[in-house]
């Protein structure tokens, strides 16, 4: 099983969110984040005065998936979540050992 961590602009979470729910992805979470990548933030005026926001909103999703449905998933993302403009985020794939659903104590893909 895979962890797929997806850090996308807030925005975009409504259509990622179906297009996961389409491709078959049961259960996410989801957190609101700040951060910043290579735009290394943004200046903004207020009131006459120029300031830095050092650190953007983001949304990050998590999914947990079996190995054959990585790649799918990540495709499924990139298309919902892409605007072709700097700061669209990141996709970050992890090895999950385990996964244990406390209420019945199911282990492994059963457990998700």
């Amino acid at each position: 099983m895979k962890k797929i961590e997806a850090i996308i602009k807030p925005f975009k979470l409504e259509d990622v969110k179906e297009a996961l729910v389409e491709n078959g992805v049961s259960g996410m979470t989801v957190s609101d984040v700040k951060g910043y990548g290579r735009q290394q933030g943004h200046s903004e005026l207020y009131r006459g005065a120029e300031y830095v926001v050092d650190f953007l909103a983001k949304i990050k999703i998590e999914v947990i998936v079996n190995d054959e449905e990585v790649d799918s998933t990540i495709s499924v993302i990139v298309e919902a979540a892409k605007t072709g403009k700097i700061g669209d985020g990141k996709i970050f794939v992890t090895s999950i050992d385990e996964v244990v659903r406390i209420r019945t104590e199911q282990r492994g893909s059963d457990a998700v």
